[in-house]
C-alpha cells in the first residue's frame, strides 16, 4: 500500500520523489472582493493568453474603475465632502518584488495604472495629491470630472442632510422638500438611485476593489484601488494605497489585500500581517483571521464598539492555497443578500465564494 510514509522513506533513500508525492500543478488564479466577478474573468483571461500578473490584475480592476455604477472605485466614486472625486491605489509586482502607489488623485479614471507608472518610471513608490496628477498628465493621462450625476446625487442628499444651510431655507414651501424636489433636481435619476442616495448619505459605504493573481509558474502580483470613504475630509487617505495595509505581495509567500474601513487596517498593517501569518504556517483563511482579531482587540473585543466597522481580508498563497474572511458575517443587517462573499476565477466563469468571519451579525 503506497503510504505518505513509505512515500517520503522513498525520496530519502532513493532521492527520487514519486510522482504521487509531488504537489499538483498550479492553475491560473485569480480572486477578488465581491464586486470583482468580472475583475476576475478579466484577469484570469489574461494570465491564459501568458500576460504578465500585474498585467493581468490592473487589466481586471480597470473594469470597476471605468464602471459608473460601482460608485467605490474610479469613475463614478462617491466624493469627499467637497464633492470632489479624489482616488487612491497601489499594485506590487510579486517577480520584481516593486510596488508603485499613488493617493488622493483627481481627475484621473485609472489610479492603478497610474500607481504601475510610478512603478516603472520613478524612483518612488508613492505620489499624491497634485503632484500624482501631473505625473499622469506628462505621461499622457488625460484630466476628467469624475463625478457622475448619480454620485452627485447621493452627495447632495448627504449635505442636505447634516441641517446646514445646504437644501431648501426654512421659509420654503413644503412640496419643495423631500422626494419630490430631488425628481425635479435630477428628471433622469431611477428611482432605486433616490432609495440608495438616502441609504449611503445616512451611512457612508467605504467599498474598493482587491485584487490578487497568481500564474502557473508561481507567480504573484496585486492591486487594491478604491474611492475611499465617501464624504472623507479632503486629502484623507485609507488604508488602499498603503504598501503592508491595502495590499501587500511577497514572491516567497503569496499576497493578501483588503477592503473596508481602511482606518482600522492600516493600525494592524493588514495585508503585511496576513502574509507574515502565511508565512509562519498560517491558511490563508486562519492568517486573515488573526488579523481581524488584532482590529477586535484594538477595541477591547467590545462588539458594540465594532458593529459599525467593516473590514475584508483576501489572501493567495503562492501553492495556489487562497481564503478570505471579514469582521462581521454579513453587511448592516444579517440577510442573506448581505452575507459577506469574494470573487474567485480558477477556470470556467467566476463565482462567489463565502467568506469566513470572526463575529456572526446579529439578525
Amino acid at each position: 500500500m503506497l503510504t505518505r510514509r513509505t512515500l517520503m522513506q522513498t525520496a530519502l533513500s532513493t532521492g527520487f520523489v514519486p510522482v504521487a508525492a509531488m504537489a499538483a500543478p498550479l492553475k491560473n488564479i485569480v480572486i477578488a472582493s465581491s464586486n470583482g466577478l468580472a475583475c476576475c474573468r478579466k484577469g484570469r483571461e489574461a494570465l491564459d493568453a501568458g500576460q504578465d500578473t500585474l498585467d493581468a490584475v490592473i487589466a481586471g480592476v480597470n473594469i470597476q474603475e471605468l464602471d459608473p455604477e460601482d460608485t467605490s472605485v474610479g469613475y463614478g466614486g462617491l466624493p469627499n465632502e467637497d464633492g470632489v472625486v479624489e482616488l487612491d491605489s497601489c499594485v506590487m509586482h510579486g517577480p520584481s518584488r516593486r510596488a508603485g502607489s499613488v493617493a488622493s488623485i483627481r481627475g484621473i479614471k485609472t489610479p492603478s495604472k497610474v500607481a504601475k507608472l510610478v512603478m516603472e518610471r520613478s524612483d518612488h513608490i508613492m505620489i499624491v495629491g497634485d503632484g500624482a496628477l501631473r505625473f499622469a498628465k506628462a505621461h499622457g493621462f488625460v484630466e476628467e470630472d469624475l463625478l457622475t450625476d448619480r454620485a452627485r446625487l447621493a452627495w447632495l442628499t448627504w449635505k442636505e442632510s447634516l441641517g446646514s444651510d445646504w437644501g431648501p431655507g426654512l421659509d420654503a414651501p413644503p412640496d419643495q422638500h423631500g422626494q419630490a424636489r430631488l425628481l425635479e433636481r435630477f428628471p433622469n435619476a431611477r428611482p432605486e438611485w433616490l432609495a440608495w442616495a438616502r441609504e449611503v448619505a445616512a451611512d457612508p459605504p467605504t467599498g474598493t476593489i482587491n485584487c490578487l493573481g497568481l500564474n502557473t509558474k508561481g507567480e504573484i502580483s496585486g492591486c487594491t484601488t478604491t474611492s475611499g470613504l465617501a464624504w472623507k475630509i479632503p486629502g484623507r487617505v485609507g488604508d488602499s494605497p498603503i504598501i503592508g495595509a491595502g495590499l501587500y505581495v511577497d514572491q516567497d509567500v503569496g499576497g493578501a489585500g483588503s477592503t473596508g474601513r481602511g482606518e482600522e487596517n492600516i493600525r494592524v498593517a493588514g495585508a503585511h500581517t496576513v502574509v507574515e501569518n502565511m508565512r509562519h504556517g498560517m491558511s490563508p483563511k486562519e492568517a486573515c483571521l488573526d488579523a481581524l482579531k488584532r482590529v477586535s482587540r484594538n477595541y477591547g473585543d467590545d462588539l458594540e464598539r465594532l458593529k459599525a466597522i467593516r473590514l475584508r481580508l483576501y489572501a493567495l498563497r503562492k501553492d495556489g492555497v487562497y481564503g478570505g474572511a471579514s469582521l462581521w458575517s454579513h453587511g448592516n443587517r444579517n440577510d442573506e443578500s448581505t452575507r459577506i462573499k469574494f470573487a474567485v476565477n480558477d477556470g470556467g466563469k467566476s463565482r462567489h465564494e463565502d467568506a469566513a468571519y470572526l463575529y456572526e451579525r446579529p439578525a
